[in-house]
């Protein structure tokens, strides 16, 4: 392992030791306080395009489960320390070798409690991983010079659309970078589920007959996927949807609210979230840098069903007359508490209401 140096465009510099990849990379610094589940960190696509920096101070010590991690997003990995012997069996494989099959830099011996409270203090910030004879000046002038990306949706979302049978209800999911925890929860409720491309059309969907529609969650801004947000406003409003992280802003644009960047945003497994419908408070796991404005809902038909305990953030809206609801987090709980999952059966229910209530909407036009 070599001497590898984190720069910040404000001018920070640490120095650190490098593993896996040994690239240089960029990426919008973030950091995660989930103090486990590494692994499904590593293989979420709502990483892509970032620098992840992990708040606990030892990753890696159980190796990687290739059933649970295959491929991972983020740009570049940042931690204090990492065991690069698995405890777990024999078929894991260590962090260092994942990174570099993978091609993403990691980078140790950090101070990550110092370079947390720096980004708590000043906001995400553009980072890059380099050498130590990568002159930093340089470094920090191609730092202010990175155009925000735009395309990270386009990168993780599925290319062609494929389905997974089942015996149930007819699902469509709209991926902007699912995570395959989010398969399994529908699976598992023996729904036939198709997964499409982030840009499909409201009338490419409705021709698969949909029962109900699911958005998920992904990366970056949700106003760089113009394409979901334009399909959402033409789907008919019979159709029962529902959206999460991601999703569920772009939902909230499609229906005439507005998102914001957040200082910090929420990344890790430990997010308290208040269900205003049912007076009850979860443990949620979370990430995302945009959240849904408060004050652009009032000339709209949403109401707030969850907020955040933490900063009173919406973490979840409905619409008044349609069946359309959404949530910030990740109901799934990859990694995390599993808190939330009642509300892949209350996204079921609803189908079956509308299922029981309504006439074939399909039978004349497809």
């Amino acid at each position: 392992m070599n001497k590898r140096r984190l720069v910040l465009e404000d001018g920070t510099v640490m120095d650190g030791i490098g593993f896996g990849y040994q690239g240089e990379v960029n990426g919008e610094m973030i950091f995660n306080t989930g103090m486990t589940g590494y692994e499904h960190v590593l293989s979420d696509p709502s990483y892509c395009g970032q620098l992840v920096v992990m708040t606990s101070p030892k990753i890696g010590t159980n190796g990687i489960n290739q059933n649970d991690c295959v491929s991972a997003y983020m740009n570049g990995l940042i931690v204090k320390d990492y065991g690069n012997s698995p405890n777990r069996s024999q078929d894991a494989k260590d962090l260092n070798s994942f990174l570099l099959d993978q091609q993403i830099p990691g980078l140790a011996n950090i101070d990550t409690r110092m370079l947390t409270n720096h980004i708590r203090k000043f906001g995400t910030l553009k980072g890059s991983i380099v050498d130590t004879d990568t002159p930093i000046d340089m470094t920090i002038k191609k730092l202010k010079n990175v155009k925000d990306s735009t395309d990270q949706v386009q990168r993780v979302s599925t290319q062609k659309p494929y389905v997974i049978p089942g015996k149930g209800a007819n699902i469509v999911i709209i991926d902007l970078g699912m995570k395959h925890s989010i398969l399994k929860e529908l699976t598992v409720r023996n729904c036939q589920v198709t997964v499409v491309p982030y840009n499909y059309s409201a009338d490419q969907i409705l021709q698969l007959k949909p029962d109900g529609i699911f958005i998920t969650s992904g990366p970056g801004n949700p106003k760089d996927t113009p394409e979901t947000i334009e399909t959402i406003q033409y789907l008919p409003r019979h159709i029962p949807v529902f959206g999460i992280g991601l999703g569920h802003q772009v939902m909230a644009l499609a229906l005439g609210a507005d998102t914001e960047e957040m200082l910090n945003g929420h990344h890790g497994n430990n997010y308290p979230v208040r269900d205003l419908l049912k007076q009850k408070s979860y443990m949620t796991s979370q990430n995302h840098l945009y959240s849904v404005s408060r004050n652009s809902l009032q000339n709209t038909d949403l109401e707030i069903t969850h907020i955040g305990l933490n900063d009173d953030s919406i973490e979840g809206l409905r619409h008044k007359s349609y069946s359309y609801f959404s949530v910030q987090f990740q109901p799934e709980g990859k990694p995390g508490p599993e808190d939330m999952h009642y509300l892949y059966d209350e996204f079921l229910k609803t189908i079956q209401h509308h299922q029981e209530n309504e006439e074939d909407v399909y039978a004349e036009k497809y």
